[in-house]
């Protein structure tokens, strides 16, 4: 009660939340290990917490790159809880699970995060008796006096094995989103059953919504395939501000501001080198959003592309790399910056990679990826003269090309569906 009476006293509860997701530990880039960045990262991002006088952190899934990650970064997760513990004791902590992160292992340490007051939220958690949890995804968050003043709706990345039956569903309904849709439903439900007056509802989810931008090469087809984006309305008005991880690239969705997607806080590809990396600061009055602000994350490691377009000649490629700036020993092997580049070739070329090499010994940037282009056909190597290696396939795309070559036919979505729902057990598996 004498939070309600606050409330009609006119002194609405001030928050300020900020958004991150896909941290990806543990990652590697063309075998590069990523540690020295991501320390940077968790460095900047405590400093800017601190700064910015966020009273709430919200990681919306893909802690780590893989479903068993290796002991440094699960060293490097909970080095950054104990130090965001120490430096700032009232700060709401949020952690839920993406589709990279093993659901096991993220709540396995739940006793002692519980005792921290650190909410995560690894799987979709269920009473004994089989019932959904709702409790245990909801989240009350409270400003810097204290005060409540939002409940967050954390629901981790959704496998299909999760998901309720929709018994009245429309025949031409896609039962997968029906089924998100209804869960969704109910914890939204949930938390408004506990909605005080001035108190913000919000949520967290780990999931392809429709109306956005996948980027390349780094983002993983999830719950049955791309077919299966979600509606932004399982994200109803009410919500002040949903948010959202899966997709690297930082995006609203649709014209919804306050959907959105914070984005990875490092490229995961080379692709990705040209995104603005970002964390968003949400700042709550009462039950609204007042500011929705992007910050950029300071990018630890650089990434060249030569050409910056397109391809060059090998002459001209090499020419072009022997201008790089020279290696500096003053600079540690970690933060020299990364390097890809593309050559344009009129025939095979099996001494290219040596000169290449050869080229960047007393350069700074290092190596990563030699890509080729033919004239004429305007294609990549793995297009034009080259099978494509297992490693740069996805599990999708391999059983796609296995079972077009078997029965001359793409497979069916149902198929896909039930595909997916087996890499993510065998994820599991191997993470625990």
């Amino acid at each position: 009660m004498r939070a309600r009476r606050r409330y009609h006293l006119g002194n609405r509860a001030m928050l300020r939340l900020l958004h991150t997701s896909d941290w990806h530990l543990g990652h590697t880039l063309h075998n590069i290990p990523r540690d020295f960045e991501h320390e940077l990262f968790l460095d900047w991002l405590l400093a800017t917490l601190d700064s910015e006088r966020v009273d709430a952190l919200v990681v919306a899934g893909d802690l780590f790159d893989s479903a068993n990650p290796t002991a440094a970064a699960q060293a490097q997760w909970y080095r950054f809880v104990a130090r965001a513990r120490g430096r700032m004791p009232g700060l709401n902590l949020v952690f839920i699970g993406g589709n990279h992160d093993s659901a096991s292992r993220l709540d396995a340490p739940r006793p002692v995060f519980d005792a921290l007051g650190v909410r995560v939220v690894g799987g979709l958690p269920r009473t004994p008796d089989g019932q959904l949890d709702c409790g245990r995804l909801l989240v009350p968050l409270h400003d810097a006096a204290g005060r409540l003043a939002a409940w967050l709706a954390a629901v981790p990345f959704l496998r299909p094995v999760d998901l309720p039956r929709v018994a009245d569903a429309a025949t031409d309904a896609d039962p997968l989103i029906d089924g998100v849709r209804a869960l969704y439903a109910s914890v939204l439900d949930c938390a408004r059953s506990r909605l005080a007056k001035g108190v913000a509802l919000l949520a967290a989810g780990h999931c392809y919504m429709v109306g956005t931008a996948l980027s390349e090469q780094s983002e993983r087809k999830i719950l049955g395939g791309n077919q299966h984006a979600l509606p932004s309305d399982i994200f109803p008005a009410d919500v002040t501000y949903a948010a959202l991880g899966h997709l690297h690239l930082a995006q609203s969705v649709g014209d919804r501001e306050n959907v959105r997607y914070s984005g990875s806080p490092l490229p995961l590809s080379l692709a990705e080198a040209r995104y603005r990396h970002q964390v968003v600061l949400v700042e709550l009055d009462g039950d609204r959003a007042s500011s929705i602000r992007p910050i950029e994350v300071p990018r630890a490691v650089q990434i060249l592309r030569v050409p910056a377009t397109g391809a060059l000649p090998p002459d001209a490629l090499l020419a072009a790399l022997e201008a790089l700036p020279a290696r500096d020993d003053t600079i540690p092997e970690s933060a020299r910056p990364y390097l890809g580049a593309t050559v344009l070739l009129d025939r095979p070329d099996p001494g290219l990679k040596l000169r290449v090499e050869r080229a960047l010994e007393a350069r700074l940037p290092r190596l990563l990826k030699l890509s080729v282009e033919y004239q004429g056909a305007g294609l990549a190597l793995p297009e034009a003269v080259r099978a494509t290696t297992l490693a740069e396939l996805t599990p999708e795309e391999v059983f796609r090309k296995a079972h077009e070559r078997r029965f001359a036919t793409a497979p069916s979505d149902t198929l896909l569906a039930a595909f997916h729902e087996l890499v993510d057990a065998t994820m599991q598996s191997e993470g625990q």
